[in-house]
């Protein structure tokens, strides 16, 4: 099943200037004609479970967000059923956020994009140099006609396995990713509230945003991180949760009370509570 998400989309009104114009645009070279195909099509996006999301871009591009395959189980997919990635955010070196990255990156020729430390410390676990993307904190990656933009993320990134070069990960990230049609999402990764979500939010002007919602997670911090990201930003009409279970135990967290929590911020942005594997398709 496809869910379509229509938000935004601009009407275009064509005014016939005579014959003149309709030789103008009939003299367009077809070498655009994939570009503009691109631009204007849809982001297909997939919630895998836990906070593993695919993205299909409108070029067909996949990227991938913290692929916790392996121990999960709420994932949707195995291991073998990640045949194509393009591109793999790590927001940081937990386990249930840089989960399979390095196995589906060696198999697929995936470029791994996260913190500088903890793809460094990819790299010496496996991970080939070419395909390693590490980065900071206001970096930019341009990736066929995709921008990732990385920020930071208020949460730990301690290492599975500390080497005596590289004790801890570094500051964990979130990502901005604008897509070839020009619709913008950010990924919190693990964040808590932080004030500078509001200088993102006012920056990037994401489209939609997919906050972070674990079991434990206080109902106003994930509140007040939307509020923010919110901030100077009218686009913000998609919210997405991550890190929540298919069925949360008894006292999580959930959609209701993050909600209920917004309301009283005076909040108005619907959370969709997505369905795992569901496909849904935004355009700008």
């Amino acid at each position: 099943m496809v869910v379509h998400y229509r938000l935004g989309r601009r009407s275009l009104v064509l005014l016939a200037g005579g014959l003149a114009m309709l030789a103008l645009l009939a003299t367009t070279p077809p070498a655009s004609a994939p570009a503009a195909r691109a631009q204007g099509g849809v982001v297909q996006v997939e919630w895998l479970g836990w906070s593993f999301f695919r993205f299909t871009s409108p070029s067909g591009k996949v990227i991938l967000t913290n692929p916790f395959i392996t121990g999960n189980a709420d994932v949707a997919v195995s291991l073998e059923d990640v045949t194509q990635a393009d591109l793999i955010l790590v927001a940081d070196g937990h386990r249930d956020e840089l989960g399979d990255t390095l196995p589906i990156a060696q198999r697929t020729g995936a470029l791994v994009h996260g913190p500088s430390r903890l793809v460094a410390w990819l790299v010496g676990e496996g991970l080939p140099e070419d395909q390693a993307r590490g980065g900071n904190q206001g970096d930019r990656l341009v990736l066929d006609g995709i921008t990732i933009r990385q920020v930071w993320s208020v949460h730990d990134n301690s290492l599975p396995r500390p080497t005596p070069t590289l004790t801890y990960g570094g500051p964990a990230s979130g990502f901005y990713i604008t897509f070839e049609n020009g619709w913008t999402v950010y990924f919190s990764g693990s964040s808590a509230a932080t004030a500078d979500q509001g200088l993102w939010g006012a920056m990037y002007k994401p489209d939609a945003m997919i906050f972070h919602m674990s079991v434990p997670k206080e109902p106003l911090d994930a509140a007040m991180s939307i509020s923010l990201t919110a901030t100077d930003n009218p686009n913000l009409r998609t919210l997405l949760p991550h890190h929540h279970r298919v069925s949360p135990p008894a006292g999580a967290t959930g959609v209701a009370e993050v909600q209920a929590a917004m309301a009283g911020m005076g909040v108005d942005i619907p959370i969709t509570n997505q369905v795992r594997s569901q496909v849904y398709e935004f355009s700008k």
